[in-house]
């Protein structure tokens, strides 16, 4: 009885946490330098997101928005991309909340850098 107890919580535990759309990769990649600006940031989820609740924003050092329109899907749903204003050298953060088409809600950042 144990062991089925053990394992019915295991399963459920590993359902729910599959459920969250998490970040796969990213271009630019997560803590990357890069010689050339990008034109955008596209990041690639684990799930379907509801594109009406994610979003990705891109902010310089100043904490002004690099962002150039906004983001939209890509691909089968697990692509979410947004333009970008041309950037100049230095460090960025991108800063993402997503929603998968099962309502879970995720968020993160990270950094990316132009230039030498």
């Amino acid at each position: 009885m144990r062991t089925i107890t053990t394992a019915s919580i295991f399963i459920a535990w590993t359902s729910a946490a599959f459920g969250h759309a998490f970040l796969d990769h990213a271009a630019p990649r997560v803590g990357s330098t890069v010689t050339q600006a990008p034109k955008e940031v596209v990041l690639w989820f684990t799930q379907r997101l509801e594109p009406a609740f994610s979003s990705i924003d891109v902010r310089n050092e100043q904490g002004a928005s690099v962002n150039a329109g906004k983001a939209t899907l890509g691909g089968d749903r697990t692509q979410l991309r947004v333009p970008l204003k041309p950037l100049r050298a230095g460090t960025y953060k991108v800063n993402w909340q997503v929603l998968s088409v099962d309502t879970h809600r995720t968020l993160g950042n990270f950094t990316f850098r132009v230039g030498q």
